[in-house]
């Protein structure tokens, strides 16, 4: 077959079955084209996108800033390496530290190389400012967490999925429970060797678990007081998902850290990815004041695509259309009538037990074991119904659609959810 010719679904499933490694398992639905919210497959049909990438959609698919910020810098330079300057880098490391409200940025491309190298200046920072042994720091990180998949990552993870036969695991993390403060402090206090808390301020993965309003404040103060960097990953919640620039931002919607607001947690070290470019190229981020970041000298860590030109022009982009367009404001307003509206119906299911989230990051929790196929099945289902989402953790649907939705299309995306999960009511 010709890589012209148009295929169809099971064909293009059969490809990636018999020549793509098996490290996924995706819905059976092949998509060719993506706009706005929608989604369509390789024979036509038009879906809701309900994921977006894992929220890395947020702007939207192809939005056409996005796309002419990559095309105008694809043809003119994609690429020099950090062997050489380039005239966009500069711009952008300005951009990303005015935006966030940082002193440095440290570019990089996925979020798992985000993660790593947050942990790399925790420990780096922890032997030469705080004066912790060599090899002897340790970083707390909670149970359920989910920040990627690298050997290093895998070894603090209670998946066994992801962990099994993938040993000898890396030393030096604590694990405790998430939202619990008392845990947390027993932790810190344990032992003077503590370098650093990393956190997820929504667990997206494990379930969308948003944690009490007040866990990330007393957190923060609890590292304060320690003298240990509070790391908050923002991959999945930043960018506006949560109803606010950053999930540590609270109730802010502002376009840029305020200092005006008590509800921001300013965290020592912030990951950044997924929707930094809006879902349009690999870019990742990880900031911090200057007392931190300047523990990295030449040569101690980087990256060949990290901090390309391509990378800097879409993700200034993509953060201007944040703004632009308001899509804090919007996912806030639009989150809360979405669990307004599934609370409604929860009243009176038997299949849903309860809706959770914050903004526009969202998750049904389904009336059955973890390891039935009951939310497979209403997945599957959606999708024949025009709407795209995927189950989490066995009986947990997450609903997190691209942030450019308007309220007539949630409330059409709320009907189809409502009328799918009528089909499956005892």
């Amino acid at each position: 077959m010709s890589v012209l010719e148009k295929m169809s679904s099971a064909e293009a499933i059969a490809l990636e079955d018999k020549f793509g490694a098996h490290n996924y398992h995706p819905l059976p639905v092949v998509l060719s084209k993506g706009n706005g919210v929608f989604v369509w497959d390789v024979e036509g049909k038009k879906y809701y996108d309900f994921l977006s990438a894992y929220s890395a959609v947020n702007q939207g698919h192809c939005h056409p800033k996005i796309v002419g910020a990559m095309m105008e810098q694809a043809q003119t330079l994609t690429l020099t390496s950090r062997a050489f300057y380039n005239d966009k880098l500069g711009v952008y490391e300005k951009y990303m530290s005015d935006y966030f409200g940082f002193d440095k940025v440290l570019p990089m491309n996925t979020g798992a190389e985000a993660v790593e190298t947050a942990l790399k200046i925790c420990r780096k920072w922890a032997y030469e400012k705080k004066g912790i042994p060599e090899n002897d720091a340790q970083i707390i990180v909670c149970e359920n967490n989910f920040h990627g998949r690298t050997t290093t990552i895998i070894s603090f993870s209670n998946d066994e999925n992801a962990r099994k036969n993938f040993g000898p695991y890396t030393a030096g993390f604590i694990k405790i429970a998430y939202d619990d403060i008392d845990a947390l402090e027993k932790a810190i206090t344990a032992s003077k060797n503590i370098a650093g808390f990393l956190v997820e301020p929504i667990q997206g993965e494990a379930g969308v678990y948003v944690p009490s309003t007040d866990y990330l404040a007393k957190a923060k103060a609890l590292c304060e007081a320690n003298n240990v960097l509070f790391m908050a990953d923002e991959v999945q919640t930043g960018i506006a998902r949560t109803g606010s620039l950053l999930a540590v931002c609270g109730n802010c919607t502002c376009e840029a850290k305020c200092e005006k607001q008590a509800s921001y947690v300013q965290p020592d070290v912030l990951i950044l990815g997924k929707a930094l470019s809006g879902g349009a190229y690999p870019v990742s981020a990880v900031l911090a004041n200057d007392s931190i970041m300047n523990v990295i000298k030449p040569g101690q860590h980087g990256s060949t695509f990290g901090g390309n030109p391509v990378a800097a022009a879409v993700a200034m982009v993509a953060l201007d259309i944040v703004s632009e367009e308001n899509l804090a404001q919007n996912a806030k307003a639009l989150g809360q009538l979405f669990r307004d509206k599934l609370n409604e119906y929860i009243v009176t299911s038997s299949i849903v037990k309860l809706v959770r989230g914050k903004g526009l990051l969202n998750a049904i929790v389904i009336n059955d074991t973890e390891d039935s196929e009951t939310a497979w099945n209403i997945c599957m289902k959606l999708a024949e119904n025009g709407l795209l989402a995927k189950p989490t953790h066995g009986n947990i649907i997450r609903f997190a659609p691209p942030l450019v939705m308007t309220e007539y299309q949630l409330l059409d995306c709320v009907g189809i959810i409502i009328n799918t999960l009528k089909e499956f009511e005892k």
